[in-house]
């Protein structure tokens, strides 16, 4: 992120080579140690996010609600539901068994619940379950006229512009009545459509025989009909043994061509960050990585000032703004999903009896997860170039910043593998004259093209050219009387970038002279 140091200021001695050396590979380890320090606590927020008991806690939930079969009909499950009967003996069978936790094994209350569910007698119910349904409205498609005496009815697959929103059933409750969202829950992405919030909703009740009388109730009175396409059944819990919340979705999809297509989410996340010391140690790194991206956009922005346009022409500056645009991005939902965390709980806390949005935090604290893990992919990956081309190339880079010297003209050693090039093109003549018979570059281009190069070798040699005297121009003109001239890390860059395309160069020429020799070896044979 630093620029090259300057080891020497116009007007003073030349210290010995092996001292600039020493010092601009100290320089160079000193960048890649602080961006190592950044590395090791960026990490440490990640994996401070990640609990082992998190896995533990979806495991058991799952295996309570998916896996749990219907009393006398062990085939029944969540999973296996394929039919709407299948859904109502999910509904009044585990999903009422496992959600009304009143009692301990024995029948015996060892202690007071408050009037909440203790789920395997360690997880809180937050709140109260919701179930909610979308439908589509009748003749949102077409039947085909010869089949319109047997079948005047059609509902077409979920949409917006096809959903119902009209009354129907007993329209007395909530349940038979359309409701508009009031939350800021995503959409969601099913097997069969793209469901929005909102819908026939009901939410049960903290009794266990009242959401049963509930449940017969809808079933009696055909709450599912032709029409729906999806229930969504959420509810959200709380364990303080290990201070982590558990959002859960169960999902019962009902395409257009019927059956049931079941889904699910479990989403175990630590909402309540700072509980134990653990805790307060992952929140001062937090304050260091809030230093690190203030000290890296400063740095980021000076750059921008000093080398303006030009700036944006290195896609390692570019994976800069990425890193802290990223950066930015983890912090704001970072707060976000605090500010909202802390909102609805004290909402819970005001009154138990409503459905709890968990849902939309955890979907949030989803996308940080995975914006944090894409931030440290791209910073690895900027930590392995800084390892490789720092290290790897620091004594080259001490050497350049030398400029032109006796013991290594690194000017004239460029000069000769250019002409060399163009000799072994044909694009220059060899001889003591040359000087007196150079050329326009216009000239030898046409030239190569009579002489049959294809324009891809003419702009290559076109632009070794052009990269040659604007090197020369700016590092070993005559008019630099200087013999050192600093090197920053933005033209070290440049400088290696052109080294790299002038061994191409001379391999794609080696290999061309090779081909050259045997066609000639071949003509002498015969």
């Amino acid at each position: 992120m630093a620029e090259a140091s300057r080891w020497q200021q116009p007007g003073t001695s030349k210290p010995k080579l092996h001292y600039r050396k020493d010092v601009e590979i100290g320089t160079t380890l000193q960048e890649l140690l602080l961006y190592l320090i950044f590395l090791i606590n960026l990490c440490i927020l990640t994996f401070g996010m990640v609990n082992p008991h998190m896995y533990y806690l979806n495991k058991v939930m799952s295996s309570l609600f998916l896996d749990t079969s219907v009393a006398g009909d062990e085939r029944t499950n969540f999973k296996s539901i394929r039919s709407i009967t299948d859904f109502w003996k999910f509904m009044e069978g585990p999903l009422l068994e496992g959600l009304y936790w009143d009692s301990w094994y024995n029948n015996q209350n060892l202690y007071n619940l408050h009037n909440s569910s203790r789920i395997y007698y360690e997880n809180i119910l937050l709140g109260v379950p919701r179930v909610r349904q979308l439908k589509v409205r009748n003749n949102t498609c077409k039947v085909y006229s010869s089949f319109r005496s047997l079948m005047s009815e059609c509902y077409d697959t979920y949409t917006s512009k096809n959903e119902d929103l009209s009354e129907f059933g007993l329209s007395t409750d909530t349940e038979w009545k359309y409701s508009s969202s009031k939350t800021n829950s995503p959409l969601y992405w099913g097997y069969v459509g793209v469901y929005q919030d909102g819908g026939y909703i009901f939410t049960l009740s903290k009794s266990k025989s009242e959401t049963k009388t509930k449940f017969v109730d809808l079933r009696l009175n055909s709450w599912i009909t032709r029409g729906t396409r999806v229930i969504f059944i959420d509810f959200s819990l709380y364990n303080a043994n290990v201070n982590l919340f558990c959002i859960i979705r169960l999902v019962a999809e009902f395409p257009a061509t019927g059956g049931i297509l079941t889904s699910w989410q479990f989403y175990s996340v630590k909402l309540l960050r700072y509980v134990s010391y653990y805790d307060y140690f992952i929140a001062s790194c937090e304050i260091i990585f809030c230093i690190f991206l203030i000290v890296f956009t400063i740095q980021e922005a000076i750059k921008i000032k000093e080398y303006k346009f030009a700036y944006f022409k290195s896609i390692w500056n570019w994976l800069e703004l990425l890193l802290l645009l990223l950066c930015f991005l983890s912090i704001s939902f970072y707060a976000h999903c605090n500010i909202q965390t802390f909102l609805l709980l004290g909402k819970l806390l005001q009154n138990t009896e409503k459905y709890s949005d968990f849902y939309f935090l955890a979907y949030w604290h989803i996308y940080y997860n995975n914006m944090i893990a894409i931030t440290i992919f791209f910073a690895w990956i900027k930590n392995m170039f800084l390892a490789i081309i720092n290290d790897t190339y620091a004594e080259v880079k001490a050497d350049y910043a030398i400029g032109r010297r006796p013991d290594f003209e690194l000017g004239k050693m460029i000069k000769k593998g250019y002409n060399d090039a163009l000799e072994k093109l044909k694009l220059k003549k060899a001889g003591k004259d040359e000087d007196k018979k150079m050329r326009t570059s216009e000239d030898l281009a046409e030239q190569a093209r009579r002489e049959g190069f294809d324009e891809n070798e003419i702009k290559r040699a076109e632009q070794m050219k052009k990269w040659k005297e604007r090197l020369e121009e700016k590092y070993y003109s005559a008019e630099i009387q200087d013999d050192y001239q600093p090197v920053t890390q933005q033209e070290f860059r440049e400088l290696f970038l052109y080294a790299v395309e002038l061994e191409k160069e001379l391999r794609y020429i080696s290999l061309k002279l090779n081909r050259v020799m045997r066609k000639f070896s071949a003509l002498q044979e015969k």
